[in-house]
């Protein structure tokens, strides 16, 4: 019945008595209310959650090199993903658990496994480190389970080690090579040595970079692979330093990237040659100060200065942790608000049916705008460069960087053409 139709029988009951036509009217509107939900209202959703809570994981370094990038900081991020969405998914409590991997891969996967076996965690998040995230994406494979890692780098997430519940959310080596291996040599920088973290995330990133620099007519003069967490750089330095290379590419990250450029502003290295910061942080810029990291360049996909949104979220980061947010613990934030509107607008916590949601559907908010994820599980999003500031330069605390280009997503990640993910289509 239409609402002309409906009308036509409200004018009828009119001339009746009051008690009556009221009757009449009610009786006319049950009939018309079908249609109406038909032609707009949202259907009702009887949710079906597993165990009645939906349960996020989250593993990543909380004590070593890299918990200052990831730890307690994106713990806390995740937390205000859950406080902004109230708490609840259609009245069931969404609860966080969260543990420290310890940079080693066997410790992830064994963490993975009796989360997903024994505590029944839905979604898996963060596993900042590639090796521990390889290790755990393989369990959320085998368990099928979705895991959305945003703290990893290796590109082989989403290349040879793909696989159909996992999404590489933040960033990749292929994405910071694009971005600074590109910029740099185009910028003069053609001879290149690295110095590179001896475990899968500084190798990829090497791979990645040198195939960049080569790609655009640069050299690869050597490189020096160093233990994960190293406190004295020295002598992989001076065999830097007597490559003669214009640029000593920096393939590690956290503390290890602290201590290389510390260790080349002492040994003053940095008066002849610059150095890269593949994989450089606000936090890492904030540690060791404008006067020792001016001029550097960096990818990122999150600044916390760019604009009116990414300033408010924030600021009440920083009220929590007391620092900025880095891209890491901001895509944390993102990529679980992304799960849990998929779980509410399913209904259900399955992971076949939220995980075809996430990735059919765009990803808006502070973090990215139209982010896409692709088949092979990249979130697809622009990267920027920018280049870290002069202290004369710098007007406020944690005033660091200076956007220098803004790279589309598509030139910024592995095009599907190259990719050997058996996911993708050819």
């Amino acid at each position: 019945m239409q609402w002309d139709q409906f009308n036509r029988r409200a004018a009828r009951c009119l001339p009746l008595r009051a008690l009556t036509a009221a009757v009449c009217l009610a009786f006319s509107a049950s009939l018309v209310s079908p249609v109406a939900q038909a032609q707009g209202a949202a259907p009702k959703i009887t949710p079906k959650i597993s165990d009645g809570v939906i349960k996020i994981g989250l593993l990543n370094d909380m004590n070593s090199l890299y918990a200052d990038l990831t730890g307690v900081g994106t713990v806390e991020a995740v937390k205000l993903a859950v406080e902004d969405f109230g708490g609840k998914v259609h009245g069931f409590p969404i609860e966080i658990v969260f543990a420290d991997h310890q940079n080693k891969a066997d410790l992830a996967a064994a963490k993975a496994r009796e989360w997903f076996d024994s505590q029944k965690v839905d979604m898996l998040g963060d596993v900042g480190a590639s090796a521990t995230a390889l290790a755990a994406s393989e369990v959320a494979k085998q368990r099928n389970k979705i895991a959305l890692l945003s703290g990893p780098g290796t590109s082989a997430l989403t290349n040879d080690k793909c696989n159909a519940v996992t999404v590489h959310y933040a960033w990749d080596t292929y994405a910071l090579a694009a971005v600074v291996g590109r910029g740099v040599v185009k910028g003069g920088g053609d001879t290149w040595f690295f110095l590179t973290a001896d475990y899968a995330f500084g190798q990829a990133l090497e791979k990645d970079t040198a195939d960049v620099v080569k790609a655009e007519g640069g050299k690869i003069l050597g490189s020096v692979r160093h233990p994960l967490n190293t406190a004295d750089f020295s002598s992989f330095l001076l065999q830097a330093q007597a490559s003669k290379a214009k640029i000593i590419g920096l393939a590690n990250a956290g503390g290890d990237v602290v201590n290389a450029i510390k260790g080349a502003n002492e040994f003053g290295i940095t008066k002849n040659q610059k150095l890269a910061g593949l994989l450089l942080f606000i936090n890492d810029v904030h540690s060791l100060g404008l006067g020792v990291t001016q001029g550097m360049q960096l990818a990122s996909a999150f600044y916390w200065d760019m604009n009116d949104e990414t300033r408010k979220w924030s600021r009440r980061f920083f009220e929590k942790t007391k620092k900025m947010p880095n891209m890491l613990q901001a895509g944390a934030y993102s990529s679980t608000m992304h799960y849990l509107k998929a779980v509410k607008a399913t209904g259900t916590d399955d992971t076949d049916v939220v995980n075809k949601w996430i990735r059919s559907n765009p990803i808006n908010d502070m973090f990215v705008k139209n982010g896409k994820i692709r088949e092979d599980g990249r979130m697809m999003r622009e990267m920027y460069l920018f280049e870290v500031k002069k202290p004369s330069e710098s007007k406020y605390p944690w005033d660091y960087f200076t956007l220098k280009a803004t790279i589309p997503a598509e030139q910024a990640f592995r095009p599907l053409s190259q990719s050997v993910c058996p996911l993708v289509k050819k």
